[in-house]
């Protein structure tokens, strides 16, 4: 088992071992339900104390890739990503280079998602985005849509995607996104252009195809890649 290992020295010993052990399980392919050696097996192996093994485990357990089982000893489970990643997704403790890259991503997101809402709008879903931007304008050139169009419209196109796992990564953009919009991380835009409305994107979505709201949705948010530029 020695050769699944590199070599530890005395610097960040505890990172160093954590980092081996997450090695371990990738070169050994474990699965969850899957038991790990043994707490003096690896202390041997890696040749470090029992101490600074249980400490590099504790950390994985707190990351939620491993537990204790009865009969079983310590096995790998599936962590709860989205619950680890909420408790550093605070915008206040985050750098402006990342809070600008999370937002490029929710712009990323949805100009890419067309496919998936086109797979699974139904005329429900149809009826209710126009509730939702029945009183919107049907295009700006001055000003923003409002948060308020923005979020529940946005959010229900989340919802039609019927991906569970793009929906709660969305949950959890959404303070970032609102922290961003009301900072000054981004340029004002001088002379912002005539973009596509949320009235003109549920047209695309009922009549339309994906490809055609993917440039809509692209063109949605033109205003928004426009503050990105240096």
């Amino acid at each position: 088992m020695k050769h699944l290992f590199k070599s530890i020295d005395n610097h960040s010993l505890v990172d160093r071992v954590e980092a081996s052990l997450i090695d371990l399980l990738h070169q050994r392919k474990l699965k969850v339900g899957d038991s790990i050696p043994k707490e003096l097996e690896l202390a041997t192996t890696l040749g470090v104390s029992r101490t600074v093994i249980r400490e590099a485990l504790m950390r994985l357990r707190i990351m939620g890739l491993i537990d204790t089982k009865k009969k079983k000893g310590t096995v790998i489970t599936s962590p709860d990503i989205f619950g680890n990643l909420s408790k550093s997704m605070n915008p206040y403790i985050l750098s402006d280079d990342t809070l600008k890259e999370i937002f490029e991503i929710r712009l990323v997101l949805e100009i890419g998602m067309a496919d998936l809402l086109f797979k699974h709008v139904t005329k429900e879903d149809i009826k209710e985005l126009k509730q939702i931007i029945k009183n919107e304008p049907l295009s700006t050139k001055n000003q923003m849509f409002e948060a308020s169009y923005e979020i529940a419209f946005h959010g229900k196109l989340y919802q039609i995607s019927h991906n569970e796992t793009l929906m709660k990564f969305q949950s959890l953009l959404l303070p970032v996104f609102d922290y961003v919009e009301k900072s000054s991380l981004f340029k004002p835009i001088v002379n912002p252009k005539k973009f596509t409305s949320h009235k003109q994107l549920v047209n695309i979505l009922e009549n339309g195809t994906p490809e055609e709201f993917r440039n809509g949705m692209r063109n949605h948010l033109e205003n928004h890649f426009l503050r990105m530029k240096d």
